[in-house]
């Protein structure tokens, strides 16, 4: 009887929180819209700050990547500066990479408030070929977006196992601070610059299905 409580308990909290955030949601869109900047104008600006963030994100796993070289060309030295390197090459790379996913989600939740805005605006219509007109033009809207968000997804899905990957190979330095570690790392480094050189990829195919939208919202 504890536990039922509990969950529902969880269960009302949370929709509580969701509520609230949704008020919140559509507060600062009505405020934004009273200073003139409408859901198309910030759901443009937000793509673009998802371009913006994967442009410094690619380029940040592309010096990663540099840097992870640079390291295993290790000839002896200090390794406990081989080891801060390479971890402060990590957590740039996961601070970019979190950068980008919190500006899909930001994408996501004012491209759903203007779709949902546009459809509910149909029914506003008297004139039945501007209805169909608007409907035709939403229906190719979210087309288009549905393809942008895929690309932006699928390139972020792209950042989790090389951040994997490198978390691991930082890891296992830091424990093992000898020559016979870099070794080791040599051996996996192919697998990550592949793994890189396919996010920085579908990070391009991304930025470029990102730019077309935001053309395509004008």
């Amino acid at each position: 009887m504890i536990r039922q409580s509990q969950t529902v308990y969880k269960l009302a909290l949370i929709t509580l929180l969701s509520l609230g955030l949704m008020a919140c949601q559509s507060a600062y869109y009505s405020a934004m819209e009273s200073v003139g900047q409408h859901k198309r104008d910030i759901l443009s600006s937000r793509i673009e700050g998802v371009r913006d963030a994967q442009v410094d994100a690619k380029e940040q796993f592309r010096d990663a990547l540099d840097r992870f070289s640079q390291e295993l060309g290790y000839s002896g030295g200090e390794l406990q500066s081989v080891y801060e390197n390479l971890r402060d090459a990590y957590e740039d790379s996961k601070k970019e990479a979190d950068n980008v996913s919190a500006r899909i989600d930001k994408v996501e939740d004012v491209a759903e408030a203007l779709f949902a805005e546009w459809e509910d605006e149909l029914e506003q219509y008297s004139s039945a070929s501007l209805r169909r007109d608007s409907q035709k033009k939403l229906r190719e809207t979210r087309s288009q977006y549905k393809r942008m968000l895929t690309t932006m997804r699928s390139a972020e899905s792209k950042m989790a196992p090389v951040l994997t990957t490198f978390n691991d190979q930082v890891l296992y330095l830091k424990h093992n601070l000898n020559a016979r570690a870099i070794s080791s790392l040599k051996a996996e480094f192919g697998g990550l610059r592949r793994d890189i050189n396919t996010l920085i990829a579908r990070m391009e195919e991304s930025i470029a299905e990102s730019e077309k939208f935001v053309e395509s919202l004008k």
